[in-house]
């Protein structure tokens, strides 16, 4: 394994956590975004699926969707057992045909609004945003306001719009309660270029991260591969069968007080990663609302994970930029905290 540098150093990392590939379905976030997309499947059950609820069945199957999403599909008629409406909890005797049918949800249109931005570069072909804690990505269920895709709305004339009209411009995504750094295409010439940096392994990216206890190795890979959580459809677990394969290598930066600050490279851009496999060390976020421990989650402050760094090569110019994002207030006040033992 390659030695972890310091966040400060300039090393080629590849790093693409959080690219969004719309296209990829396991990478949709939002459970209820399946269903805009519309469509239709056949599956056949397996005769080893014998004595299954049919809900079970189709949430094990597709994963991507919750079983109580699967119960309202059938409860709504949208599924069909040999032809026939079922109940979600119809016991499946092997050798079925199962026919789905995913409703299509007519698109919002997203309405421009004057949300100031933190631009960190700008220019005809792409913007550099330090996006703040609590800021949606683009506009999904319950959130159509306020999102960056508003804000990028209402300061750029144009943006790409290869990812339809809910994600225009945007290549990759932070979580909501990710801060730093995120690009966005203005031109549909740098979204394809973007694109394929990503895919290639070009487009390089550093997040720091405070994690809560005093890591001792100083630095490792942690190789375990990522997929649903068996319980809980809209978290993301460590999963000995049926996950992706994940590679997330740190550094530890400093250790102040009962905390450790890592520096996060990805070789893989599994949703919510570095989350979930610091929680899988036994480490967990600071103030991570959804992998968090108990102690993290009554510290009253955000998530502290930053995008800090971004090195690229222009999709347009060829030119190479290397951009920083400072850590947020509240991210560097917690750190001296911490040193002073007041955490």
């Amino acid at each position: 394994m390659a030695d972890m540098l310091d966040i400060r150093d300039m090393a080629d990392i590849r790093d693409i956590e959080d690219i969004s590939n719309i296209a990829d379905i396991e990478d949709i976030e939002d459970i209820d975004e399946l269903a805009a997309l519309g469509g239709e499947m056949l599956l056949t059950v397996a005769v080893e699926a014998a004595g299954r609820r049919v809900d079970h069945f189709l949430a094990a199957e597709r994963g991507d969707i919750s079983r109580s999403r699967w119960q309202k599909l059938i409860k709504d008629g949208m599924v069909l057992v040999n032809g026939r409406k079922v109940k979600p909890n119809l016991l499946l005797d092997g050798g079925e045909s199962i026919s789905v049918t995913l409703p299509e949800v007519e698109e919002l249109a997203v309405e421009a609004e004057d949300i100031p931005l933190d631009v960190i570069y700008e220019d005809s072909d792409i913007i550099v945003v330090n996006k703040p804690r609590g800021m949606v990505v683009h506009p999904a269920v319950g959130n159509y306001s306020g999102t960056l895709v508003n804000a990028l709305l209402g300061r750029c004339k144009d943006l790409s719009g290869i990812n339809g009209v809910l994600r225009p411009g945007i290549v990759h995504r932070l979580d909501k309660d990710t801060t730093g750094l995120i690009i966005a295409a203005k031109s549909d010439r740098a979204h394809r270029g973007l694109a394929e940096s990503w895919h290639t392994g070009a487009v390089n990216r550093w997040y720091k991260a405070l994690l809560v206890g005093s890591m001792a190795e100083p630095k490792g890979t942690i190789d375990a591969p990522i997929g649903r959580h068996p319980k809980e459809r809209k978290k993301m677990a460590v999963v000995p069968v049926g996950g992706r394969h994940a590679v997330t290598h740190y550094n530890v930066l400093e250790r102040p007080g009962r905390y450790t600050l890592v520096c996060c490279k990805l070789e893989t851009g599994r949703t919510h990663q570095i989350r979930v496999h610091m929680k899988y060390l036994g480490y967990p976020l600071v103030g991570d609302p959804v992998y968090g421990s108990r102690i993290s989650n009554r510290m009253k402050v955000g998530m502290l994970l930053h995008s800090a760094k971004l090195d690229l090569i222009h999709p347009v110019t060829g030119e190479r930029l290397i951009l920083e994002a400072p850590l947020p207030e509240d991210f560097e006040q917690f750190l001296e905290e911490a040193r002073r033992g007041e955490r």
